[in-house]
């Protein structure tokens, strides 16, 4: 078992949970955190016991964006027993490339790469009362990296509006533009969570494999390219165990168990 030092990986009933664990640091990304998140998402990846991924912050934050006491140079604690994966772009990468859902859950705030990081996930939940923002502009820096997430998930004036202005936005907000898919009160926010990961359980898992790499591949293809690429992908799909088992229950009228072995 890997032993992480700046989260805390588990698994339950197909689900794995990463929580990051630094919440005296409100949960700031360092490097050694980066590097360790990486390596938990390839973990999970390769883990046919994880169906999906439950992303959180320990405490009562998700996380306060990247740690600026590194970035002013200081690389105290910092030091890692687990293999150097990467940094920010890997980690962006390996959001993409894990080929299984991944769900942030969304306590207090999350900003700047926080932020960045949420965006990155295929589905975000929050607290009702959560905020959400890019304030590296008050601080005389432009959110470069977090960028490539933040317009893949929101409308280009909205998403200008949120990163030139500072400001935080409301989780009424955020769904409005697509930042979040839903906000719920603080307490019930864990089952909300935890029920939307077993439906994305009970989903056929080669299928969502193949389906999560070709919505990335196709994402910034030509429509012309796009098209004989996804029918290819059909074709591929349609001769797997699971879409065998599930055209067979449809043919005799039964709900598949997509738990079980094929």
């Amino acid at each position: 078992m890997t032993v992480y030092q700046d989260l805390i990986y588990s698994i339950d009933n197909f689900v794995c949970t990463i929580t990051l664990n630094r919440p005296q640091k409100r949960n700031a990304l360092s490097a050694r955190l980066v590097n360790e998140l990486i390596y938990a998402l390839e973990q999970a990846r390769d883990d046919d016991h994880v169906r999906a991924i439950i992303l959180t912050g320990a405490g009562d934050v998700f996380c306060a964006g990247g740690d600026l006491s590194q970035m002013s140079g200081s690389s105290s604690g910092n030091e890692s027993s687990i293999p150097h994966r990467g940094g920010f772009v890997e980690l962006n990468l390996a959001l993409t490339t894990v080929h299984k859902p991944i769900i942030a859950k969304v306590k207090r705030y999350a900003l700047a790469g926080g932020l960045g990081l949420m965006c990155g996930c295929q589905f975000a939940f929050a607290e009702e009362t959560a905020t959400f923002g890019t304030p590296e502009i008050q601080r005389g820096l432009w959110p470069m990296m977090i960028m490539a997430n933040i317009f893949r998930v929101v409308p280009r004036r909205k998403g200008l509006e949120l990163i030139t202005m500072g400001e935080r936005i409301s989780a009424a907000q955020a769904k409005e533009m697509g930042l979040i898919n839903d906000h719920f009160p603080a307490e019930s926010l864990d089952e909300a969570v935890l029920e939307f990961a077993q439906k994305l359980v009970d989903r056929p898992p080669e299928i969502m494999k193949l389906g999560l790499d070709a919505f990335y591949r196709q994402s910034d293809m030509d429509y012309a390219e796009a098209l004989p690429y996804l029918n290819e992908r059909l074709m591929a799909c349609l001769g797997t165990q699971d879409a065998q088992k599930g055209l067979m229950a449809f043919m005799t009228k039964t709900q598949p168990d997509w738990r079980s072995p094929s």
